[in-house]
Formats: structure tokens, sequence, C-alpha cells
């Protein structure tokens, strides 16, 4: 039996996965040359790119209180239960959720005598409800009670204020009012809205997380002894839940008169102004 010596070079796994990858690469190239596309195409040149995010930027969907208005005090002022939601003064998603938003032109038909095609009237323009529906992870006991303020901030958002002992000059008012915030200066932000309804899912066959929504410091858990945690308001939180949010966007006569078309086109009616209300 002869001895076969192995003339060829060493190769290791790294060289083989590269020659492999870059015939690959050439192959897609060599059909987009093919198709026209020439080396010089923004295509072919493009790189994939994490773009930086600014810190003093916040994308993340909201329905905050409006700033300035007695909700701030209605909804956080000694309140231990919706402390969580206080920084943001809101609530927020904290994946991002999808959004159904859809916008209508309103035309009525006017039937014609005698004609195949009526004639159409324009009435008016609208924004439609939008539907913002997205999972809230819960991994721990701080995002349990993150959980419980948001679910308890939606049931308060959705009464009008009545009953006894109503203060901070709200009693009779209908449902409050908040503005939407989301993706930037130019897609939500401070549109003013109302909730008209919110579903939460309580799913089974997932774990839930016990929480209470008083503080426990370390001090605390030091002389765990003293501590009576049977005084205290449990609450149990899904691991993972989906809530939805039904949004109206409103505008009053007044915020309706300083709209004008040629700004709106510019970008100029995003409310961005201290006094200003967000156009979409």
């Amino acid at each position: 039996m002869k001895n076969f010596q192995n003339t060829r070079p060493n190769v290791g796994i790294g060289d083989v996965v590269k020659n492999v990858g870059s015939g690959i690469y050439n192959r897609t190239i060599g059909r987009l040359f093919s198709s026209g596309i020439r080396r010089d195409s923004r295509i072919v040149n493009a790189r994939a790119k994490w773009s930086g995010r600014d810190s003093k930027k916040d994308w993340r969907v909201k329905l905050k209180v409006p700033t300035g208005s007695p909700l701030e005090a209605f909804f956080f002022e000694n309140n231990q239960l919706l402390q969580p939601l206080r920084e943001e003064m809101g609530i927020f998603w904290p994946l991002t959720p999808s959004i159904v938003i859809q916008y209508s032109a309103n035309y009525n038909a006017m039937e014609q005598t005698h004609s195949n095609y009526p004639h159409y009237q324009y009435g008016n323009s609208q924004v439609d409800q939008m539907n913002i529906f997205g999972e809230f992870p819960v991994q721990n006991q701080q995002d349990a009670k993150h959980w419980v303020a948001t679910v308890n901030f939606l049931r308060t958002a959705s009464k009008m204020f009545f009953g006894e002992n109503e203060g901070y000059g709200l009693k009779g008012n209908p449902p409050p009012i908040f503005h939407l915030y989301g993706y930037g200066d130019h897609m939500f932000n401070k549109v003013p809205v109302i909730i008209n309804t919110f579903n939460v899912e309580l799913r089974s066959g997932i774990d839930y997380i016990s929480t209470t929504q008083t503080p426990v410091y370390a001090d605390d858990l030091a002389n765990m002894e003293f501590f009576d945690f049977k005084n205290e308001d449990a609450t149990w939180a899904p691991t993972l839940s989906t809530i939805s949010v039904l949004v109206t966007p409103i505008y009053s006569r007044e915020s309706v008169k300083n709209f004008s078309m040629s700004k709106f086109v510019r970008g100029e009616l995003n409310g961005r102004g201290s006094n200003e209300i967000g156009f979409i």
C-alpha cells in the first residue's frame, strides 16, 4: 500500500469560513453588478451601524400628566401606590409597543338623478382612535411595583372625579386629558389624548411575583424581626402580560384656532414650545 503524503498546506477552520463567506459575498455582488448596480452604488457601499442614542432624549411611548396641572398633585402627592410612576409623571411601555393609528378625510355622497356616479362633498378630517398595545415583563419586585402602579393609574385615568372628599378643585370633572409622547419630536410629542378603554391580560401558565408598594430599606431588613410584613398590602403581578390602551386625540376650540396648515406641513406644530401641544 502506498503512503500518500498530504501536500496541501494546513488550513484552519477560520480560513474555510472566510473562503466560503467571501465566495457568497462575491456571488451576491456579481448578481448586483449584472443588475446594473455599479461599485459606486450606495447599496453596495452601505454599512450597517448603530446610531448613538442621546441620553437627553427619551423615545419611549408614554402617557403623561400635563406639566403644571392639578393632576400632578392628584396622582402623585402622598401616594405611595403610584410612587414608581412619579419620576415620569405617567406610564410608559417598557418594551416597544405596537400602535395602530388611522387618519380620515370624510366625504358625503350627493346622489344625482339619472347618474351612474355620485358627487362628493367634503365634510371634515380627523385623527381616529389609536390603539397602543405592548408587553410588560416583570422580573423582580421593583418591576412588579411598577406594573401595579401602571394598572392603578389606568383604572383612575378612565374615571371621572366623583364622590366625597374630592380635593384639588377637580370635583365633577370628566376623566382627565393626558399627553402622549413617543418616537421623537415629529411623531408623538405632547399630543393631548383621552383614554377610551384599556385592557390588561392576566395570562395563565406563567409565574406571578408578589410585591408590596411600601419600600423596604436595608435598615428594615437588618431588623427583620421588628418589621411586620403582615400589615403590608401584597399584590401579585404576572411575569409577562399585555396592556393595551385605546386613546383618542382631542383638541380644544382655542387650540384649533391656532392651527395653521402651512406651519403644520413644515412640522412647526409638533408641540416643542412650552405652551404648545402637538398636532398630528
